[in-house]
C-alpha cells in the first residue's frame, strides 16, 4: 500500500478532481469542492507553505464525509452523481498523498493548530511579533524577559500659580 501512495502524484490527482469538479459546477453539485482543489493546486506548487497543507488536508479528509452527506440529502441528475461518486473515490489516494508529502516535508499531520507556542506565523508592524518569536529593532517580545532598561521619565511641572490643576494653558 505504502509503495502505491508514494507511486502517486498529487499534482496530477488534484488536476483531474478540479477539472471534474468544474465539469459539475454548473449543475446542483456541491460548491466547496472547486475552490478546495483550487487551493489544492496552489498549496501543491508551494513547497513552503507547510501549514496550508495541512489545511488542505485536512479539509481533503473532511469533505469526503459532506459529499456522502449530499449525495444522501439531494436528488442529483446521474452525470452529476457519477462524478461525484469518482471525486469521492479519488478524494482517498489523494489524501494519502498529500499525507506523504506532508511527511516528506517534514511536517506531521497530528498538531494541526495545537502547537501555540511554535514559530511566529504573524507579526505586527514595529517588530512586535507573536508566539515564539523574538523582537526586532529594539522591540521586545511578550515572552522575552525585559533587558531594555531605560531611564524613568520626569514627573510633569507642578502648575502656574492661579492655574486649577489639569487646566489647558495657551501657549
Amino acid at each position: 500500500m505504502a509503495d502505491f501512495v508514494q507511486g502517486l502524484d498529487p499534482a496530477k490527482l488534484v488536476l483531474v478532481e478540479t477539472i471534474m469538479s468544474f465539469s459539475i459546477s454548473a449543475f446542483t453539485a456541491p460548491s466547496y469542492n472547486l475552490p478546495l482543489f483550487l487551493f489544492g493546486i496552489y498549496v501543491q506548487e508551494n513547497s513552503d507553505a507547510i501549514i496550508s497543507l495541512k489545511t488542505f488536508t485536512g479539509l481533503l479528509g473532511v469533505s469526503g464525509l459532506f459529499d456522502l452527506l449530499y449525495m444522501a440529502n439531494y436528488e442529483l441528475h446521474w452525470f452529476v452523481k457519477l462524478v461525484l461518486i469518482l471525486i469521492f473515490f479519488l478524494k482517498v489516494p489523494t489524501f494519502l498523498a498529500f499525507g506523504l508529502a506532508l511527511r516528506s516535508r517534514g511536517a506531521q499531520f497530528s498538531g494541526l493548530g495545537n502547537n501555540i507556542s511554535g514559530n511566529t506565523v504573524w507579526s505586527m508592524p514595529g517588530g512586535f511579533t507573536g508566539f515564539g518569536g523574538g523582537g526586532r529593532e529594539g522591540y521586545e517580545s511578550v515572552e522575552e524577559p525585559s533587558t531594555n532598561h531605560t531611564k524613568p521619565v520626569a514627573p510633569p511641572p507642578p502648575p502656574q500659580s492661579g492655574q486649577a490643576p489639569g487646566a489647558y494653558q495657551s501657549v
